[in-house]
């Protein structure tokens, strides 16, 4: 639990939640440091946490750069650390952003205006066995070399739901999924690709750790396997060490953060919150703790 006095940090800010929570439980004296890349995110809660005075910091960056933000505030150490790296519902609400499959925009899917990948880029100049690569890879889509092929066969393509329609006509219909949309995990693994969500992830996750105070925790909420995989695999090994990130022996390292498991399997949102959070159902919190 947060307390007073306390120094946090929240890498994917989105609407707040979490941010405000963790301020709200380290009153009177706790700080947290947030980032988020999208900047009209921190232009909404730049207004909305003036209440919380010198208290909260926010920084337009990836949360991959936890060691820069903690420089620039002169912090040493944190007492806890957070990401929730699914969408935000404002960013998947609004067409124009392209992240939606149902809402008809721009092929574009970046968390920051800044990024010069666009979905539009990937989708019409990536040749078929790249496209095909990413897709199966970071979508887990069984039959991502024939929805690469339909792609490249339809350029230009330049809306969400052109995209969409390409998709579903590339699965067969009798193989169409049943709990989500055929489209979802094409969509999954473009976005990934514009955004290099997994390299940013392995990037944090030791540099994180390694600003954990004794007794600190980190904790991070995945939505999808790939995430979840290096997460788990990260709180699995003994120390901290780049090997385990790609898939490696873990390997000691003298002087290495060790952290421990909090529990060893994921939790997942309980019947209450997934009626009242409907988007929570692929939700999986794991966190892990210093101890040396």
């Amino acid at each position: 639990m947060p307390r007073d006095g306390g120094r946090y940090f929240d890498g994917t800010l989105g609407d707040g939640g979490h941010a405000r929570a963790i301020l709200e439980a380290s009153a009177p004296g706790g700080e947290l440091a947030g980032c988020d890349l999208d900047p009209a995110a921190i232009n909404r809660l730049e207004s909305a946490f003036l209440p919380y005075g010198d208290r909260a910091h926010l920084f337009q960056r990836n949360f991959s750069e936890i060691d820069t933000i903690c420089l620039m505030l002169g912090w040493k150490c944190l007492d806890g650390i957070f990401l929730d790296l699914g969408l935000s519902s404002p960013a998947l609400d609004d067409a124009q952003r392209g992240f939606s499959f149902s809402k008809n925009g721009p092929l574009d899917m970046r968390f920051s205006p800044e990024n010069p990948v666009t979905a539009h880029q990937i989708v019409n100049t990536y040749d078929a066995a790249r496209l095909a690569g990413i897709i199966r890879t970071y979508g887990e889509e069984r039959f991502a070399r024939r929805i690469a092929e339909r792609i490249v066969e339809s350029r230009p393509i330049t809306s969400t739901v052109q995209l969409s329609d390409l998709v579903c006509a590339a699965i067969p219909r009798r193989s169409w999924p049943e709990r989500i949309h055929p489209a979802t995990r094409t969509f999954q693994a473009i976005r990934i690709e514009v955004n290099a969500e997994l390299g940013n992830l392995e990037v944090f996750l030791p540099r994180a750790a390694s600003l954990l105070a004794k007794g600190g925790t980190l904790a991070i909420i995945s939505f999808h396997s790939l995430e979840d995989r290096i997460v788990k695999q990260f709180f699995s090994s003994t120390r901290v060490t780049g090997a385990s990130l790609r898939g490696l022996p873990p390997v000691e390292v003298p002087g290495a953060p060790k952290i421990k498991r909090l529990f060893s399997k994921p939790l997942s949102p309980s019947a209450d919150e997934l009626q009242r959070n409907p988007r929570s159902r692929s939700a999986h919190l794991r966190a892990a703790r210093r101890v040396s």
